[in-house]
């Protein structure tokens, strides 16, 4: 008989997780504009700005994996949940670039502790014959708020202004907190805490898997921050509708993609994920009209929907259940340093030569990306891969 996937457990930390993400997603298209606009910073240091929570991703990642290891997830949970929305309130007291880069670098850290936290518990509430369709499903979540959430902010942001975008976000964290509160989580756990080691912070046999993934990670770095511009400026009225475009792309790929992997086709899954994400990012750059500009949303979303779940899934399945933790940190830690890097290098590309550019270019790393994927990645997984 066939596990139940949507259990009680379940759907309290994917919506719990849902919130959070919406949270957090409904200041990335909206800080680029504020800053530029209100506090006249230069396109090419908008970057800076937006990559500075992810440099303390960064660094908080791979201690947060070994803690969500040894100490109670739910305590973590609502530790981390519960600073990372008092973090908000620093922005109202943001008037300096310099202001701005250390309030998001301080909610970077609550942040990253707080998504270890998330995708750990929903790993040990997923019953494990369906594993990879439970982890796909709780990222699409997670992706829709990243979809939706910037929508949603753009037409706050215009019609009224970017403090009530603030309580917003901080009304969405409270929501989740309280959520969090429902957990009944019965993890077992080793009686001797284990010994603190460089494999404990980080999935070590994972390395050319991890600097694989940096790859699409650094196009999806691209996007949330610089795509209301990018539609701006090649005469989109409202940019806002690739977001609706992209989580639709993403909540369809959640269709077959999960299924797929836990049937054992993980490589084909990846690899023609990465093939439509390169194509897509080619088209987003060179054709511009409306048409073009929701169908590469669409596709991106589909790609991504499908290459995030089965990459999480290649990680999850080299650890040991004492490991998942470090596994899901090394995971996010790639994730966060592709999308720092995309990020970085988008405000001083789209600065310096155009959004075009910079879209362009995240296509041709992803087809790069393919490569790599058959060549290295793939051998590596299946020789360090851990059955059931």
């Amino acid at each position: 008989m066939t596990p139940r996937l949507w259990n009680r457990e379940f759907i309290i930390i994917t919506l719990a997780n849902f919130f959070l993400a919406c949270s957090f997603n409904l200041l990335m298209p909206s800080i680029p504009l504020y800053i530029t606009e209100q506090l006249n910073v230069p396109q090419t240091q908008t970057g800076i700005v937006l990559s500075s929570y992810a440099i303390a991703l960064l660094l908080i990642r791979p201690f947060s994996g070994y803690m969500v290891d040894v100490f109670s997830r739910k305590g973590l949970l609502i530790f981390g949940s519960l600073l990372y929305v008092a973090s908000f309130f620093g922005y109202f007291y943001a008037t300096t670039v310099l202001l701005f880069v250390i309030v998001r670098f301080v909610q970077g850290l609550w942040w990253g502790l707080t998504t270890v936290s998330t995708s750990t518990v929903s790993i040990d509430v997923i019953p494990s014959p369906r594993r990879s369709e439970g982890i796909g499903y709780f990222g699409t979540f997670n992706n829709i708020a990243m979809a939706v959430a910037p929508f949603i902010a753009i037409h706050i942001y215009h019609k009224y202004n970017f403090h009530v975008l603030l309580w917003c976000a901080i009304g969405m964290g409270a929501v989740a907190i309280f959520t969090c509160s429902l957990l009944q989580l019965n993890i077992k756990r080793a009686v001797e805490r284990p010994v603190i080691s460089m494999d404990r912070f980080f999935l070590v046999k994972s390395w050319p898997i991890f600097l694989n993934q940096l790859i699409p990670s650094f196009a999806w770095g691209t996007i949330g921050p610089f795509v209301a511009q990018y539609g701006l400026e090649i005469g989109i009225e409202n940019p806002g509708i690739f977001f609706v475009f992209w989580a639709g792309g993403i909540m369809l790929s959640r269709i077959f993609a999960g299924k797929m992997v836990d049937r054992g086709h993980i490589h084909q899954v990846n690899t023609f994920a990465l093939l439509l994400i390169a194509i897509s990012f080619l088209a987003f750059a060179t054709l511009h009209s409306i048409v073009a500009f929701c169908l590469s949303g669409l596709f991106i979303g589909i790609g991504y929907g499908m290459l995030f779940p089965a990459t999480q899934m290649l990680y999850v399945n080299m650890a040991e259940h004492s490991k998942r933790g470090t596994a899901n940190a090394t995971y996010l830690l790639s994730f966060d340093l592709g999308l720092a890097f995309g990020m970085l290098a988008g405000g001083f590309i789209t600065g310096i030569y155009g959004f075009s550019e910079i879209y362009f270019f995240s296509g041709v790393l992803c087809i790069l990306s393919v490569l790599i994927y058959w060549v290295v990645s793939k051998k590596v997984y299946e020789k360090n891969k851990i059955a059931g």
